[in-house]
């Protein structure tokens, strides 16, 4: 199987994949449109340990990204109580997508502007950010790389990054791991002395050029920046004939 052109979702689908790799049997939680293709890939290939939620209270034993009510093919039930043994003890990897990421990883997808009491744009709220970001390992998904996501410093910190990871000590972050940021130009990793993020993959046929551009602060680019993974023809086919025959990744991810 040949596709005559790289479609930048499925590059998108498994640089995300790719963030499970090494994890095993784990609780794989990827959260949205894309990071949940990507988590039904890495279990389809290369992970197939992977304990992958239905983001209710269930283990889902199939591939296919999105099914409700009968069409799910459930694995075991997973109650809140369950879920939280397995947070508790760094046995998780989620997937969340901030609205705003500083250079070490501190993420905020609560509110922007104006004070703590009244803000300028009320988001989300802190939702889970905080347990998740100090008890087990987290990735972030951002499908529109700009400059007033990736800022020097958020608003409000949902998500714990690595210099405040530091600041608490080796006991209270032990299990604390912010592992990649994939966005629809890059991958971004934190392998650096200080924690501080590294570009380290361009998608094809963006320039490291366009990726400091849309970044609202200084990334550490190495001598040398290589291009992200391709899809290969089996995982092609996966995505358009069993994750994903719907092509919701390539709507939130369009051709540039």
């Amino acid at each position: 199987m040949t596709i005559p052109t790289i479609r930048r979702a499925d590059v998108c689908a498994v640089a995300l994949a790719e963030i499970f790799r090494g994890d095993g049997e784990i609780l794989a939680n990827p959260i949205g449109t894309t990071p949940m293709v990507g988590g039904r890939l890495a279990r389809a290939t290369f992970e197939p340990d992977l304990m992958m939620t239905d983001s209710e209270a269930a283990l889902i034993a199939d591939d296919v990204a999105y099914g409700w009510g009968d069409d799910k093919v459930l694995e075991t039930w997973n109650p809140y109580r369950r879920m939280f043994d397995i947070v508790w003890g760094g046995r998780r990897h989620v997937v969340m997508t901030p609205v705003q990421i500083d250079p070490y990883g501190n993420m905020n997808f609560s509110a922007i502007g104006g004070t703590p009491e009244q803000p300028k744009v009320q988001l989300l709220g802190f939702r889970g950010g905080p347990g998740n970001t100090i008890n087990h390992t987290t990735s972030y998904w951002i499908p529109n790389h700009n400059a007033k996501t990736f800022v020097e410093s958020v608003d409000v910190v949902c998500g714990v990054g690595y210099d405040r990871a530091a600041a608490l000590g080796p006991t209270s972050s032990r299990f604390h791991e912010i592992r990649r940021v994939v966005t629809n130009l890059c991958v971004i990793d934190f392998a650096t002395e200080d924690r501080r993020m590294r570009l380290a993959s361009v998608h094809p046929e963006v320039t490291v050029g366009e990726v400091v551009e849309a970044t609202g602060f200084d990334l550490v680019i190495p001598d040398s920046v290589p291009v992200t993974r391709l899809p290969s023809d089996d995982e092609i086919r996966l995505l358009d004939e069993v994750i994903d025959p719907e092509g919701r990744r390539l709507r939130e991810v369009p051709e540039p």
